[in-house]
């Protein structure tokens, strides 16, 4: 096997690696719930890469992503449910409807607000016609929020619920408005604590969370990217620390919390 720009490739590679008998072992044991976590995985790994700018390893990452969809193809191909090409029939045909001011015959200018409004019907008939092929019930009004993926990352999903919320005006219109509401979460954590209340405090800690989330989508900050900043600002002031205590001859693990804590400071004003 050698390597190709071309996905024939990377599908017989594939197809080699869960061959029975002569694939690979650990390939062979794996199915969909398996290789889910590491799916999820390669995603945030292609978000890591765009954080830190760095194409050379987003151009990596994406084909570890790739790999992903290749990997649960070529599983369902093994049933005979579907296959890659299934898969890439499947959005094409996705994208081609979605996108009719570009894809279909008409006229006139299309502004992007329209744009999102057909999106979001057509989003809403395929939703309709999957429910309808499993037979499920489709006469009941959906509700409002029934198109925010559960399946998403907790933060993204809040971002979502919020966003989604908003447009029936179920909003702060300010976001001091929001910041009054972080300090009353806060001040209710702060009641669950003095009782120890360990369900409440893990309940009101997960409201906290929520209206911070609001906070950034008020200021305009994508709360997942504003947390990756401040992770990566946390590893360096802590490396910082590390470096400080390794000159004199010491370790994090023999120093005082008032030690940390002074030398975190300084890290602060580098």
């Amino acid at each position: 096997m050698t390597p190709s720009r071309d996905i024939t490739r990377l599908l017989e590679i594939m197809a080699a690696l869960r061959t029975p008998v002569s694939g690979c072992p650990w390939d062979l044991e794996q199915d969909f719930a398996s290789i889910a976590p590491y799916t999820i995985e390669e995603a945030y790994e292609v978000v890591d890469a765009i954080a830190r700018n760095d194409l050379d390893d987003l151009c990596e990452e994406l084909g570890d992503l790739l790999l992903q969809v290749v990997f649960h193809a070529q599983m369902a191909s093994e049933q005979g449910k579907f296959d890659f090409g299934d898969v890439v029939t499947a959005i094409t045909r996705k994208m081609i409807r979605r996108h009719p001011h570009v894809f279909a015959d008409a006229d006139g200018n299309v502004t992007a607000g329209h744009v999102k409004g057909v999106w979001d019907r057509i989003k809403a008939e395929e939703k309709a016609e999957r429910a309808a092929r499993r037979g499920e019930n489709v006469a009941a009004p959906a509700s409002l929020l029934a198109s925010v993926k559960a399946s998403q990352p907790a933060l993204a999903q809040a971002l979502a619920l919020q966003a989604k919320a908003s447009t029936v005006g179920f909003d702060w219109n300010d976001p001091r408005a929001v910041l009054a509401k972080i300090r009353e979460e806060a001040d209710e954590i702060e009641a669950a604590l003095e009782r120890g209340d360990q369900d409440h405090i893990a309940e009101e800690t997960g409201d906290l969370m929520f209206a911070l989330v609001n906070l950034a989508r008020h200021v305009k900050a994508d709360p997942e990217m504003a947390l990756r900043g401040t992770n990566v600002k946390f590893e360096k002031r802590f490396a910082y620390i590390e470096r400080a205590l390794q000159a004199k001859g010491r370790t994090v693990q023999d120093a005082s919390l008032a030690e940390m804590d002074a030398l975190w400071n300084e890290a602060k004003g580098k």
